[in-house]
């Protein structure tokens, strides 16, 4: 295999135990964790991780669309799952029947919802959302009233139970930006309005990662856990130290040349050789993730050191500059890691590109393959796991 995702479970189950412990340090309250593993688990694999992330004491699931909880179900995961979006023409009746929780934010989609319901003969389990300040899913404060009544009259009928309320912050991984606040108190109104109506929830939830790790008071009965589980984080300077990057990218040199001074080096012939030199071929290209725009960047580890990418990145390919250093076909390059022996991480990536590391992993393309240490729920985010090519 001449590339490869190494992803190690045992780093998301202990990122989520770590997680649980900073909520429900002081002991005087039981906050759940949902482990939100949508998008293929921001590129890790989605049942991989969900299985380690309720190992690490996770309690629900989240995801974006139905067929992504759906293939959940499918691989056994008798888990609650929260499908965080409602689109209309997904496979909701499905849903339904396998007992998924779904987004309804608006009267349309509630009805669209209970008429699934209907056809699969079992009532819709209804997470409601308020939309206190994103702008984006969710209840206005002149619907939500209106959402609530919808609710519970699908509720009165036998064809929906209500489990829970929830809203989503703008700017959270902003500390100390005024919306946090704001969108603090939207929510407390928003949950005092659905108790006025009678709607009692079984779970409240409006902190997502960066909330978690900032934003204390926005805790309630559940937290959404999504980049931190796998090490990654979009608050400045990236995740804390005590969350370890889970997921590993390398591959092996396809082919080794020497070259003289005034080589020019891939498309372009942007990058030219100062000087005899060594160059190195990497099997991973736009098409895998590595962004056209890195080219130049010291974001190729070998042997302990950082070398630039040469020249234009292809679909397919790029070139390194290893200067004198002895390399030889099949030696291994580590675009970025943990960072535990100096290589890159995918926050660094980030940095470079001017996004963040969330972007980095999920960009990694599915013809990567995917890797998991053979002990894959043991490593404690101290040491990480061992990992050896296979061999041929």
């Amino acid at each position: 295999m001449d590339r490869q995702a190494t992803v190690d479970l045992g780093t998301v189950t202990a990122n989520v135990a770590a997680l649980h412990g900073q909520l429900t340090g002081d002991g005087n309250r039981e906050i759940q964790i949902m482990a939100v593993v949508k998008q293929d688990a921001y590129g890790h694999d989605a049942v991989m991780c969900a299985r380690a992330a309720l190992a690490g004491g996770a309690t629900w699931l989240g995801v974006a669309h139905v067929a992504e909880a759906l293939a959940l179900r499918q691989a056994g995961i008798d888990a609650p799952v929260l499908c965080l979006m409602a689109v209309p023409g997904e496979a909701h009746e499905e849903a339904i029947r396998a007992g998924v929780d779904l987004t309804a934010g608006s009267v349309a989609q509630l009805a669209t919802l209970v008429e699934a319901a209907r056809r699969a003969r079992r009532p819709a389990r209804l997470q409601l959302k308020a939309d206190t300040g994103l702008s984006r899913g969710g209840a206005t404060r002149a619907t939500w009233p209106d959402v609530l009544d919808a609710a519970l009259a699908a509720k009165a009928q036998g064809l929906a139970t209500i489990t829970g309320l929830w809203s989503h912050f703008a700017c959270a991984d902003m500390p100390g930006h005024p919306s946090i606040g704001a969108q603090l108190d939207g929510f407390h109104e928003a949950l005092a309005i659905a108790d006025k109506a009678g709607v009692s929830p079984g779970i409240r939830h409006l902190a997502n990662t960066a909330a978690a790790l900032t934003v204390p008071e926005s805790w309630f009965d559940l937290v959404r856990i999504g980049g931190a589980m796998y090490g990654l984080s979009t608050l400045p300077g990236g995740a804390p130290s005590w969350l370890r990057p889970a997921m590993t990218l390398r591959a092996r040199l396809a082919l080794v040349k020497r070259v003289p001074p005034g080589t020019g080096v891939s498309y372009g012939h942007h990058y030219v050789t100062g000087r005899e030199t060594t160059l190195g071929l990497v099997p991973l290209g736009y098409a895998d993730g590595v962004r056209r725009a890195l080219a130049g960047h010291r974001l190729v580890s070998l042997h302990g050191k950082r070398w630039p990418i040469a020249g234009t990145v292809c679909m397919d390919q790029f070139v390194v500059d290893f200067g004198d250093e002895p390399v030889a076909p099949g030696d291994e390059v580590i675009l970025f890691g943990p960072g535990d022996e100096g290589e890159p991480t995918a926050q660094e990536w980030g940095d470079a590109l001017g996004t963040i590391s969330y972007e980095i992993a999920t960009s990694i393309g599915p013809e990567v393959p995917r890797t998991f240490p053979a002990n894959d729920l043991g490593p404690s985010p101290q040491t990480g796991a061992s990992y050896e090519w296979p061999a041929g």
